[in-house]
């Protein structure tokens, strides 16, 4: 089980590094049933930070990032996503607290994972 979560973790830093120039310094990933959460730590680059400063840009950092998220994983999800859980995924939900720079994602699949 571990080694898939490892690899889960890897497609989404990966992923994010591709669509935003940085991905997480850290991610902590449970399955659960038909879901995965992961929490994930350190994603903003120092643009990102830097644009956050301010209350307006801290809502539109917080909103391009969740928006992009979603779009990109339910529009096209990553290759090899649906195969290493062995489901199909159906929804996402992601939420992120940018002063904290941390962002959190559920993803739920059509059927069990675990």
């Amino acid at each position: 089980m571990s080694k898939k979560i490892h690899e889960f973790n890897d497609l989404m830093r990966k992923l994010r590094k591709d669509l935003f120039g940085k991905g997480p310094e850290r991610i902590h990933t449970v399955f659960v049933e038909n879901m995965a959460i992961s929490t994930l730590y350190g994603n903003l680059t120092p643009t990102e930070k830097f644009i956050s400063g301010t209350m307006n840009g801290a809502e539109m950092v917080h909103t391009a990032r969740t928006k992009m998220i979603q779009d990109l994983y339910l529009n096209n999800p990553p290759k090899g996503l649906e195969e290493l859980v062995g489901a199909k995924l159906v929804h996402l939900f992601s939420d992120m607290k940018v002063e904290e720079n941390i962002g959190i994602s559920v993803f739920v699949f059509d059927r069990n994972i675990i």
